[in-house]
């Protein structure tokens, strides 16, 4: 069948059942169809970077979590800047940080609705490939931001600075905050999330250095980014580990979480924390003495440049593949890296001087 066909027939499915029949209906590939098409159809075509930005598409931001302040922002980036471009924006999404069958059916319900591109941070490396390949034999673009898929599932990934620089720079924080010296912990989101394993497996490899000799990575928690289990998590840790020096949360919700036990606790101050958090969830802890200093990248420009990088897809002005670049708006000229990959830039560190510069 023609993919004009498979439109018309999806469509037509639409207006006579449901959302979720249409995208079961229409998404019924087996692993050989997306083996033998889903790559050829991400691979195809050739960039032209002086091609005219098209105007009037449809780019559907799929985030890890709706209502998650931190995919707030950075979704509110991406829905700014398509209006910009001439372009339509719309989220649709989760509550649940771990409901990877839930993403699934979303990226189903996008194909069905025939987007042009899709913005997906996908709690988990290879759970929703299928649905991707299937959208993008489709002549859908796909964008990842802020968590990876297997890199032949999508056209290019939006990482929020390399995963080198966050692993690293987490790990020297905390460091410098215990004086090189005492068990550490980490509390992570869930424990398929791509960048969360990624960043951790950095971090460990910076606690071989001989300067770290005395630290003792002593467990990794994981709080599914829930603000209650991670609150309990971080509890657990402090019962379990009663001589632990120090935390590292490299997720908005569990970072929060941390410092919101350690606030009211006989360990603040003591225990130190960092991580990665928004300034306006964690100002009140820098100041109150809770947490020294903790990072982050602007959400907001995490989620432009997922937007732009999907009309830049869409106008076939890159393909994904290394080397190629594009404009990006007020942020500057992009290069695409190694597997599609794109670097925001440089996380930026927050304390007690300089957290009320920003709003986010």
């Amino acid at each position: 069948m023609r993919k004009s066909s498979i439109r018309r027939t999806c469509a037509a499915l639409a207006a006579v059942t449901s959302l979720a029949l249409a995208a079961t209906a229409c998404g019924g590939t087996t692993k050989e169809d997306v083996k033998d098409e889903g790559g050829k159809a991400a691979a195809a075509g050739k960039a032209d970077p002086n091609a005219a930005t098209k105007k009037g598409l449809t780019v559907g931001f799929l985030p890890k979590q709706v209502n998650n302040p931190y995919f707030t922002v950075a979704d509110k980036g991406g829905e700014k800047a398509l209006k910009e471009l001439g372009s339509s924006y719309k989220e649709v999404g989760t509550s649940s940080g771990t409901d990877t069958a839930g993403q699934v059916s979303y990226v189903n319900t996008l194909t069905q609705q025939q987007v042009d591109a899709i913005a997906v941070s996908a709690q988990d490396p290879g759970a929703l490939c299928t649905a991707l390949k299937q959208a993008m034999k489709n002549d859908i673009k796909i964008v990842t931001y802020d968590s990876d898929t297997d890199p032949e599932c999508r056209n290019a990934f939006i990482s929020q600075a390399s995963a080198d620089d966050i692993g690293r720079t987490q790990v020297q924080q905390l460091a410098e905050q215990i004086g090189n010296k005492g068990e550490i912990a980490i509390l992570s989101a869930a424990q398929t999330a791509t960048n969360q394993n990624a960043w951790i497996e950095i971090m460990k490899d910076e606690l071989k250095d001989p300067k770290y000799k005395d630290i003792k990575l002593v467990k990794v928690a994981y709080g599914d980014d829930d603000a209650q289990k991670s609150f309990q998590q971080t509890q657990g840790l402090l019962q379990e580990h009663p001589n632990l020096k120090g935390i590292i949360s490299p997720t908005t919700v569990g970072i929060k979480a941390a410092a919101q036990y350690l606030s009211g606790s006989k360990y603040k101050g003591q225990v130190k924390l960092t991580g990665l958090g928004t300034p306006n969830d964690m100002r009140k802890y820098v100041k109150n003495g809770t947490v020294e200093a903790f990072e982050l990248w602007d959400p907001a420009k995490l989620g432009e440049l997922a937007a732009r990088t999907a009309v830049a897809l869409a106008s076939g002005q890159i393909t994904g593949k290394e080397g190629e670049t594009f404009e990006a708006g007020a942020l500057g000229e992009y290069t695409v890296g190694k597997d599609g990959v794109i670097n925001l830039g440089k996380p930026t560190v927050f304390t007690a001087d300089n957290v009320d510069q920003y709003d986010f």
